[in-house]
């Protein structure tokens, strides 16, 4: 997987870099979009920003490449699902706790309407 996935001598990195450091920033990007009521489009341009902030720290801690599209790529679909799943988390609850005669929770990823 190294070469592919990651370019750093050990696999811990790239999940320390992108999937702990950079997840836990779109974790959080992703609840504050949702709960100032942004829209989806918004939090995948500040996403993008948060993968290139992602590319540097490897680039700046570790000599990883900066200017590598390869390597921003996998680093962008990694911070843009975990982004997308703490925003959509924060709408269904937001969406069944303000409109609650309206919708009910289905699933922590889903709600639907009320019968």
């Amino acid at each position: 997987m190294q070469g592919i996935i990651y370019e750093e001598p050990s696999i811990w990195l790239f999940l320390l870099v992108t999937c702990i450091m950079g997840g836990w920033g779109a974790w959080m990007t992703g609840r504050a979009m949702a709960s100032t009521w942004r829209r989806y489009p918004v939090l995948v341009a500040y996403l993008a920003l948060l993968a290139l902030v992602v590319r540097f720290i490897h680039f700046a801690l570790f000599g990883g490449t900066l200017l590598s599209l390869h390597y921003y790529v996998v680093d962008l679909i990694v911070v843009q699902f975990i982004g997308a799943v703490g925003y959509r988390m924060t709408r269904v609850a937001q969406m069944t706790a303000k409109y609650r005669w309206l919708y009910s929770p289905d699933g922590p990823l889903h709600w639907k309407e009320r019968v």
